[in-house]
């Protein structure tokens, strides 16, 4: 292997995904395979007793394969009676080891000498041999070892322990384990492995294999930690860019701040995580005012206010809306945030006219077709857009009630759902077809004198809202939580001047449409350094032969 050559290249690829793993994965791959160090095929042989078993056109010529029904065989451990466990060493008991005990938090049990015949000692090989760590490979330690495990038992003329190790965690042994493992709880046995060959190099060769690969592998940790450091730094980078946009700056600073970090985006976002962040400061700075400009000239929130309840009291009074319940004014103590002037803090029932309640009719399990009609699923609004094929088609006969049916321009809220997506809220584009209202799912009918669009960002992006709807959520059920409609009219809205909030969904959307498409310069950009990961790693590990490496 050529480290410089790496080197050179790695900050090219060390964003591709998993990029640590793959190359000590493909490190192992190479050694087992004896691509790792040169053979001396003249003066290193294997011994005597194995120069007759089968060479391999995909090996070095000197090296054999061993087969394991022939040379190798595993020793399952027992299960004593957990009555018998002491958690504390003392004479007469051993050390019994679990799966558990060979990670990272050992909890170290004891048991009787005699209650046990399986025991092993430090530098022999356990294997996983049922559950989640089926296959996993372990240096064992002096005791004895319990029934999820098997030792490893191999010609030690052979095989230098250390190789042994490299084999059964590469896919000579991983690929046919895998297929031979009827399941995960099942396990396997001796018969299950008894047509796998094993690569056999030299002793000498299986020595300075290992050597070699205890260097790179120390060279992968560096790398590792060069990694973390510049992954480290990029976030940090990120986090104080966030940070200056979001910390209440003066109007023009914010704006300039603002520029210089939206120009350098491609170059700090690296990272779908990064994105997500981004988002969500968006939003957050619109709702607080910060991401366009007030304009004196326009009409002030408490002048829209006293415009939307006058139109409220000619609707009630011409008897087309309702007269609603009077809701308590938020109290200035408990305002989430301080607003610019011009804006107010309102219920969001001040800025609903009437809503309409869904329906819970008998349905089918599949979405409707042709002409018949469709109830609508609370996943139809769960992900900020309108879903017209999340829908369960009516039974025949079932006839929808007036006044239920789906149009475009619909305001439409979940009432029940997950605790992180109860209450999401979407807006219909476009007019469906034969689409009713859910009895999860309420029309909000909105005042003409706000943007449905703009309430609706609060709604489902502002983390004020999110926290009071999982806060007032009732439901014993973990997975689905429900809200009243009472809950949705009492939500605080940040509310701006009318022409604000047509300014402020149009920079939203302006700033969004940029997230998606750096979204997918990220995707694109990971694919391309996985193609250049797998290219820089077969070239660095065959001496550093050049490779093409276009951004």
């Amino acid at each position: 292997m050529n480290p410089e050559f790496l080197l050179a290249h790695f900050n090219r690829i060390s964003n591709a995904p998993d990029a640590i793993p793959r190359l000590r994965r493909f490190i192992l791959e190479l050694a087992v395979r004896g691509k790792l160090v040169n053979q001396k095929t003249d003066t290193e042989q294997v011994g005597t007793t194995y120069l007759n078993e089968p060479a391999s056109d995909e090996l070095p010529r000197n090296w054999r394969l061993l087969n394991f029904g022939k040379f190798c065989d595993i020793q399952g451990g027992n299960q004593p009676p957990k009555s018998l466990f002491v958690e504390e060493p003392k004479s007469g008991y051993v050390r019994l080891f679990q799966i558990r005990d060979l990670g990272e938090k050992p909890v170290p049990t004891y048991i009787p000498v005699g209650t046990t015949n399986r025991f092993c000692r430090a530098g022999e090989i356990l294997i996983g041999r049922y559950g989640a760590s089926v296959g996993k490979v372990f240096w064992a330690q002096d005791g004895a070892y319990n029934v999820a495990l098997a030792k490893f038992i191999y010609p030690e003329d052979a095989f230098v322990s250390q190789f042994v190790f490299l084999v059964l965690q590469s896919n000579f042994f991983q690929t046919p384990l895998t297929r031979a493992t009827r399941s995960a709880q099942a396990g396997f046995n001796k018969g299950d492995l008894s047509e796998i060959n094993f690569p056999l190099p030299p002793l000498d060769e299986q020595r300075r294999i290992v050597t070699k690969l205890d260097e790179l592998m120390d060279f992968c940790g560096r790398l590792g930690d060069s990694q973390r450091e510049c992954d480290a730094g990029r976030d940090l980078l990120v986090s104080a860019s966030h940070r200056l946009l979001t910390n209440g700056a003066e109007a023009e600073t914010f704006r300039n701040r603002a520029r210089f970090y939206i120009s350098h985006l491609p170059t700090v976002t690296t990272h779908h995580l990064h994105i997500q962040q981004l988002r969500q400061n968006i939003f957050e700075l619109a709702f607080r005012g910060q991401l366009v400009d007030q304009d004196p000239l326009d009409e002030t929130a408490f002048e829209l206010l006293k415009r939307i309840r006058a139109d409220r009291a000619r609707l009630i009074e011409e008897a087309e809306i309702r007269l609603q319940k009077t809701r308590p004014a938020i109290p200035e103590d408990t305002e989430p945030f301080p607003l610019p002037v011009g804006w107010r803090w309102v219920r969001f029932g001040e800025l609903i006219d009437d809503a309409d309640a869904g329906w819970s009719p008998k349905s089918e399990s599949f979405p409707r077709s042709g002409d018949n009609w469709g109830v609508l699923k609370v996943s139809a609004v769960s992900w900020g857009r309108f879903l017209p094929e999340e829908n369960k088609q009516l039974l025949p006969g079932v006839i929808p009630p007036q006044g239920a049916q789906i149009h475009a321009g619909d305001f439409l809220i979940s009432r029940a759902n997950t605790s992180e997506l109860v209450a999401k809220s979407v807006i219909v584009e476009e007019e469906p077809q034969n689409l009713i209202l859910s009895d999860k799912i309420v029309r909000l009918r909105i005042t003409k004198s706000c943007n449905k669009r703009f309430l609706s960002l609060i709604n489902n992006y502002a983390a004020h809202a999110r926290s009071y709807y999982a806060e007032e959520a009732s439901g014993t059920s973990f997975s689905m939580k429900n809200v009243s409609r009472n809950v949705i009219y009492l939500l605080a809205i940040p509310l701006p001047p009318l022409a604000e909030q047509h300014r402020i969904v149009a920079k939203v959307h302006e700033l969004t449409e940029l997230c998606d498409q750096l979204e997918a310069q990220v995707t694109t950009t990971q694919a391309e350094k996985n193609r250049l990961l797998e290219s820089v790693l077969y070239h660095a590990l065959n001496n550093g032969v050049e490779v093409e490496t276009h951004p």
